[in-house]
């Protein structure tokens, strides 16, 4: 399948006195089927910068503002395909190599209960 790809702002923080956004926090977010990863992170400013105020920008923008600012859009959406991947394809197992997996001929059942003689 196709991963695709989600980027999302889910918050900002701004000064109040004059609208600007100082900080934006941002998802990135992958699908590959029943594969899912997720990263989370924040993009900062200095206050003044960027120049169009809390109440006239979109999401676009602040997107395009962090990845003008250094997130690299490119490097994260492989990060989130190489954690689909690895989930596809662990490369890490678990297991101690002196205790073989147990069986079914191995586990014992259960005994059947045993009637009481004195019950009806």
């Amino acid at each position: 399948m196709t991963i695709a790809y989600n980027w999302t702002i889910t918050q900002t923080d701004y000064i109040t006195a004059d609208g600007y956004i100082t900080t934006a926090h941002w998802t990135a977010n992958a699908v590959d089927g029943d594969y899912t990863a997720s990263i989370y992170s924040t993009c900062s400013w200095a206050e003044g910068t960027p120049t169009i105020p809390y109440a006239d920008v979109t999401q676009a923008e602040v997107l395009e503002w962090c990845w003008d600012s250094g997130v690299d859009k490119d490097a994260t959406e492989a990060a989130l395909a190489q954690n689909i991947a690895n989930q596809k394809n662990p490369p890490v197992s678990q297991g101690l190599p002196w205790a073989a997996p147990a069986e079914a001929s191995d586990v014992e059942e259960p005994a059947p209960p045993v009637a009481d003689p004195e019950q009806p």
